[in-house]
């Protein structure tokens, strides 16, 4: 796996062979087929070992944290300063995006790497205490992975010098989340937050569609 990553830094993702990852490595190409029998398998298992890496580090990081902003800079921090010397890996994978490619963060394939991705978001909103209407609490773990995705994306294309770019949105959007979930709770926004958690019951559940008048079926 280490071998196929300086690989991909080298050549890229899609121009790579599995015979130049097998000579980098040492070994026959037919043997490191019998590890992995394709790319894709690399790929995921580098997203495995990942999550395990960070996990722990994570884990023991958080135990400092007492507020969902802490929270938050610490998990999507994480995410940057590991994945730093393959972002540019990262950005070639962005191009399979689909839900129906296995490589997609979408996928199928990588529902069991977002959903314990996901616990780390859960946890952050439940012990930090976190109060907003019912309509939109459920959902928040699962905005805030999204909010995660997108910044991760931005920055596998930010060429601005040590991506600076990032850190000032990363800074700046997070504020502004932390203030809206703060704003949510005002009785004037009632009828908003309605629309927000019908709009989120649309987008993330598949019977929603069924309940919500106004929306297309």
């Amino acid at each position: 796996m280490d071998a196929a990553l300086g690989v991909f830094r080298e050549h890229g993702f899609e121009r790579t062979t599995m015979r130049q990852i097998a000579v980098e490595a040492g070994v026959a190409t037919g043997a490191a087929y019998y590890y992995f029998d394709s790319k894709d398998a690399l790929v995921m298992a580098f997203y495995g070992r990942a999550q395990e890496e960070m996990r722990t580090d994570l884990e023991a990081k958080l135990v400092c944290c007492k507020t969902l902003e802490a929270r938050l800079r610490t998990i999507i921090a994480e995410k940057f300063e590991y994945f730093a010397p393959n972002r540019g890996l990262l950005g070639a994978l962005s191009a399979h995006i689909d839900p129906e490619h296995p490589l997609s963060p979408f996928s199928e394939e990588t529902k069991p790497i977002r959903d314990a991705d996901l616990k780390f978001f859960e946890a952050a909103v439940k012990d930090s205490g976190v109060k907003l209407p019912r309509e939109i609490q459920p959902y928040l773990p699962r905005l805030l992975w999204m909010y995660q995705m997108g910044l991760i994306l931005f920055w596998v294309y930010d060429r601005s010098p040590g991506q600076r770019r990032t850190e000032v949105l990363f800074d700046h959007t997070l504020k502004m989340l932390l203030l809206t979930l703060r704003l949510a709770g005002i009785p004037l926004l009632r009828p908003m937050n309605r629309l927000a958690g019908e709009l989120l019951r649309a987008a993330f559940e598949d019977d929603a569609l069924d309940h919500a008048p106004g929306l297309p079926r």
